[in-house]
């Protein structure tokens, strides 16, 4: 494993948690490859290999049709995200494929609340490096907790 691949996922870890937190939304489907599989999913399910997740999407086209629900159908208090994304661990599958394994933890801001706590657990990438760059070609969230608040509308 070299510094500079250690690097270039940390980048795009980086530039995932800023358009989430930042924007543009439009921009996060970019990170995923065509044919991706992004889920939000808890611990017991994945352990268990069970596949029910929260959310779920199995192709690029899905996270764009997320991204316009969020924007334009979805009725929400307004509210700012800060991901942290620690302890990114690599492991080499191929020449153009990559396994990321990190921590995450997302912050959640009401307008007139304090921060609490969205969400904490760990993100299960496998990363594809093509022409365009490093794309995730899966993302799993798997999150901690057996409770899942339902104000998760963004992605994690």
């Amino acid at each position: 494993m070299t510094v500079e691949l250690q690097w270039r996922v940390e980048q795009l870890l980086a530039r995932y948690a800023q358009v989430l937190d930042d924007g543009p939304l439009e921009a996060w489907p970019e990170l995923f490859a065509e044919d991706c599989l992004y889920q939000i999913i808890p611990r017991d399910n994945f352990d268990a290999g069970l596949p029910l997740a929260i959310m779920r999407c199995e192709s690029r086209g899905m996270l764009m049709d997320r991204v316009r629900s969020v924007q334009e159908t979805i009725v929400f208090e307004p509210r700012y995200l800060r991901h942290h994304i620690t302890n990114v661990r690599i492991r080499q599958l191929s020449d153009a494929r990559l396994e990321a394994v990190s921590n995450y933890s997302v912050i959640e801001v009401l307008p007139d609340s304090l921060p609490h706590i969205l969400s904490v657990g760990r993100y299960l990438d496998v990363l594809e490096d093509g022409d365009g760059g490093l794309r995730f070609l899966e993302k799993r969230v798997v999150y901690d907790s057996v409770l899942v608040p339902n104000s998760i509308i963004y992605p994690l």
